[in-house]
């Protein structure tokens, strides 16, 4: 053992070990436990970020421990490796996407295993190969024979940088997800949606059932939000100039129907061109539905201006024939609801807002006490009125009833007159997964004119792969390539086209851990027995961004997936972490904006341990890190946090060096200990304590970097002590000691404790060894002294347990001996208890 701790030797020694020795390769041998470790794959762009060591120094801690307590871990890492960065540079750079994305596979495998991150890299897997996507091509053709996945012309968002279609997830607030700074445009195309409506209550459910203690509560109140269930009544507003035309709306409060004033539906509505046919005041109509649509879907949402243009046509209310005028307003939406509302301006800020704007008629109907009671004092005319209440006498057979009440009564009165019916509406859509873009899955559909029919693929001839030739500097290479296209129609026989889409590389991210698990399947997409065995992941991590994206689309595929009969279960994940964003001096990290910092740059100065071991201890995983990068006298950059670990590791080196011949011929507790070895031990038990209960509550790992640190220092407390000693019982207790240290530094420095590991007598990784347990005896926190005022000034001190409780401390404050006489013959008015710092004793 070299005397001065040489990071770049021991690492690049212990990773040629794993690497031969393959010690991350899952066994599966029944013997033990089974635990799935796992982090989101990343995008090979080409290098890897702070972001992504963060990540995966979680995640790689978590699976030593694990098996440190003794689990089989399964702990995969592959690569997202579809998408539009490939695309873009091999039309910028004249390149093959896919040379460009195995370079850049290349160049990132290599950064992830010299930081030497446990993986079982012989499960590797790549979304852009042909072996995996074969099965999201098969997986559509299932999906699509069960009514899962269908065809139809929608109106969908378009991102004009992309080039490309957006699921409305990939276009929250009416931005592109890959560019912020873009509004999405909204285009009608024929496209390819996932049912994933189908699986709307299962998925609600989920987050209140086996999701609710695993999973952030952000990322659930995000779903839930995104889903959106809304229980209410749709109504039918038949057009007065053509009866045989209805406008659909959807209702939460159909008890204040009969407040209506006004019928309005989404400029983009389908049934607006037949509207424009009748208008009488139609190209005045028809520049304002111009004007809207063109808007981005951000602008329409965050505008505060109501915008709307009466159209000269009239529906019907139902319940009580009135004719109301039908318009077109910018706050309503085609993609939510039914795509049209009835304005009830007593009942509802946006229509208040809209209807003062228009001078249109506001008419309360619910009332908050019975109709005409004098202490219904509110008006209208200022503000409306949103709770629930009594209907007034102008709501027709429904007059008097509760609003719950009334609900229920006119949805059946709908049902039964045929003009509406309860319902459940969602907020989320069916996922549009077409792309118009070449690098990514094909779609296995074939078109044949000849028949008419959409045709799957035969399972034969799948996967139906990407031209080798295409050719990127054209806008649709698939569609354009001379022989993709031309197959036959397997019905009819007739020449046909293949569909010149592809999928949204979100399906790719749907179901690549479950491949994990059986990642060399050739005649399925994994082993069902093999699956079960391992699935639903036990611990997740990745960034909050997939909230509603990734984790949704994930857990609906999951679900489709249990439908086709490939699984039993319905939740892929049983416990979530979604990591902070590292940032740098303040900042965010962009590549715009030149402050990426290169993890290369600082395992080259102070090593992966070092690099591993600063961020992890900078904050608790879900916080965020505020990252420092100084420049020294010669223009070099330096980071602060890593020197210090690098220090602190190479302190930990030191100690074990002065101690390991020592240390090496004896085994055991010490039987009988001098006071600075009893006070070393339980530093020792002390700091196991801590750290089991920092993995097991919470996953505080920069707890647990803290309490190594701690017991470090206690060590060497205990070296100055007994200095160049060889008794027994000091040498033991020191080998605990340092036992402790390095098994607790473990998932935290795997490289220089594997070294100081062997070098404390240990012949077999520590892949093999435990985590140790702690005597609770040993661990108990010492006694606590207690500061005991009398009126506020301090007038003696108690010794009391570490666990003590309030009225505890306030007892034993009472009853201590000087504190007794001070307040003998007076009156205690109160006694104020500070948990665990003092007691203050207030007399009269």
């Amino acid at each position: 053992m070299h005397e001065k701790y040489q990071p770049h030797v021991v690492e690049e020694k212990w990773q040629r070990i794993w690497r031969e020795q393959n010690t991350f390769a899952v066994r599966d041998d029944g013997r033990r436990p089974r635990y799935y470790m796992l982090e989101m794959l990343p995008y090979p762009s080409g290098r890897i970020h702070l972001g992504h060591v963060r990540n995966y120094s979680i995640g790689d801690a978590v699976a030593w421990y694990k098996r440190l307590q003794g689990y089989d871990v399964l702990h995969p890492m592959g690569w997202d490796a579809f998408g539009l960065p490939a695309e873009n540079a091999a039309i910028k750079q004249g390149a093959r996407p896919d040379e460009w994305t195995y370079q850049n596979i290349a160049a990132m495998r290599a950064q992830l295993q010299r930081l030497g991150f446990s993986y079982d890299w012989s499960r590797e897997i790549a979304s852009c190969q042909p072996e995996y996507y074969r099965w999201n091509q098969w997986m559509f053709i299932q999906l699509f024979k069960k009514g899962l996945v269908y065809r139809k012309r929608a109106t969908v968002n378009w991102c004009p940088k992309c080039n490309t279609s957006l699921a409305n997830e990939q276009a929250e607030g009416g931005y592109c997800w890959r560019h912020p700074d873009t509004p999405v445009e909204q285009r009608e195309l024929e496209q390819w949606f996932v049912r994933q409506t189908h699986y709307a209550e299962e998925l609600l459910a989920g987050i209140e059932g086996p999701l609710k203690n695993g999973w952030p509560g952000h990322v659930l109140k995000r779903q839930h939000d995104w889903i959106g269930r809304s229980e209410g009544a749709e109504v039918d507003f038949a057009l007065s100039e053509a009866p045989a035309i209805t406008v659909r709306i959807f209702t939460t409060r159909l008890d204040t129907i009969y407040g209506a004033n006004a019928v309005i539906i989404a400029p983009e509505h389908p049934l607006m061109e037949q509207l424009l046919e009748r208008s009488p005041v139609r190209s005045q109509v028809a520049a304002f539905v111009a004007r809207i649509t063109a808007q981005s879907l951000r602008e329409r949402t965050e505008s505060r201006e109501k915008e709307g243009v009466e159209t000269g046509l009239h529906a019907i209310n139902p319940f009580n024939g009135e004719r109301l005028p039908v318009w077109t307003a910018n706050f309503v939406l085609a993609q939510y609801g039914t795509g049209a509302l009835m304005s009830v301006p007593a009942h509802d800020e946006r229509d208040f807002e809209f209807s003062r704007r228009y001078g249109l008629p506001i008419r309360r109907v619910v009332w908050d006490t019975a109709p005409g009671d004098p202490r219904s004092t509110l008006k209208i005319s200022t503000v409306p009125f949103l709770d629930e209440g009594v209907l007034g006498s102008d709501c027709g057979p429904f007059a008097g009833m509760d609003s719950a009440g009334a609900r229920q009564s006119m949805a059946h009165h709908a049902e039964t007159h045929g003009f509406g019916k309860r319902t459940v509406v969602y907020r989320l859509r069916d996922w549009g997964i077409s792309r118009q873009r070449a690098w990514g899955t094909p779609i296995p559909m074939i078109h044949c004119d000849a028949c008419g029919t959409i045709s799957p693929e035969k399972e034969e001839n799948l996967p139906i792969t990407l031209p080798p030739d295409l050719d990127f500097s054209v806008g649709a290479p698939l569609a354009t390539h001379p022989t993709f296209t031309k197959v036959t129609c397997p019905n009819c026989g007739a020449p046909a086209r293949r569909d010149t889409d592809t999928m949204d590389t979100f399906v790719d991210s749907n179901w690549y851990y479950f491949r994990y698990c059986d990642p060399h399947n050739d005649r399925r997409p994994f082993d069902r027995e093999i699956v079960q065995r391992w699935l639903p992941v036990d611990f997740y991590i990745g960034g909050d961004e997939h909230a509603v994206m990734h984790l949704i689309y994930t857990r609906a595929w999951t679900m489709m997936m249990r439908d086709l009969g490939l699984i039993d279960f319905g939740e892929p994940v049983r416990r979530l972490l979604t990591q902070g964003m590292v940032i740098l001096n303040g900042a965010k990290m962009s590549k715009s904006l030149g402050n990426i910092v290169d993890p290369d740059d600082m395992i080259r100065r102070y090593g992966a341990d070092a690099t591993r071991l600063s961020i992890l201890f900078a904050a608790p995983p879900e916080r965020e890190v505020d990252w420092k990068r100084v420049t020294d006298e010669y223009g070099e950059d330096d980071y602060p946090a890593a020197e210090g670990a690098m220090r602190y590791l190479a302190r930990v080196w030191r100690l074990v060096h002065r101690w390991r011949d020592r240390c090496r011929d004896v085994a055991g507790p010490p039987a009988t200990v001098s006071p600075a070895a009893e006070a070393a031990r339980r530093a020792t038990h002390r700091a196991l304590a801590r750290a089991t209960e920092a993995f097991e509550q919470g996953l505080r790992l920069n707890v647990v970097v803290a309490t190594c640190m701690e017991l470090t220092n206690d060590l060497y407390d205990f070296d100055t002590a007994v200095g160049e000693t060889t008794e027994t019982t000091d040498v033991q207790t020191m080998r605990e000691g340092l036992e402790a240290v390095v098994l607790m530094l473990t998932p935290l420095a795997p490289h220089i404790a594997e070294e100081l590991w062997q070098e404390l007598g240990h012949a077999s990784s520590l892949a093999q060894a435990r985590w140790m347990t702690y005597d609770p005896e040993l661990a108990r926190e010492p006694q606590l002294e207690i500061p005991v005022q009398v009126n506020g000034k301090l007038k003696g001190r108690i010794l009391v347990a570490p666990d003590i409780s309030d009225a505890d401390m306030e007892a034993a404050a009472l009853a201590d001996d000087r504190i007794r006489a001070l307040t003998a013959d007076k009156t205690v008015a109160k006694v104020i208890v500070v948990p665990k710092r003092l007691v203050n004793i207030v007399l009269r």
